[in-house]
């Protein structure tokens, strides 16, 4: 069993939502699905391991280098390197999922 990722929301407004993970070593966030558009702001540099449900992918973290994903991505996001890591998360609270 891994350690749990840290999350500390830091602005929680109509049009988004700013949460600060952080991951010791080895810690995951858990599976998940993204009910929102979101971007991610990396605060320090390393690599997650993303499990998807059929395969794990290695990603690279790097300050300075954000990237941006559409709703519905699910998975479970891993701390895949040696050391603490850390990113901001800013969902678009006025983008969602649209229904089945």
């Amino acid at each position: 069993m891994r350690p749990q990722a840290t999350a500390s929301v830091q602005v929680d407004e109509q049009q988004l939502r700013s949460t600060l993970w952080s991951f010791d070593i080895g810690a995951e966030t858990g599976w998940h699905v993204h009910q929102h558009d979101y971007l991610v702001v990396p605060a320090s540099d390393g690599e997650l391991l993303i499990d998807t449900g059929t395969e794990q992918l290695r990603f690279p973290l790097k300050v300075g280098q954000s990237y941006f994903r559409k709703a519905g991505v699910a998975h479970n996001v891993i701390n895949g390197c040696d050391h603490p890591i850390a990113f901001v998360e800013v969902e678009l609270t006025q983008t969602q999922i649209a229904p089945a």
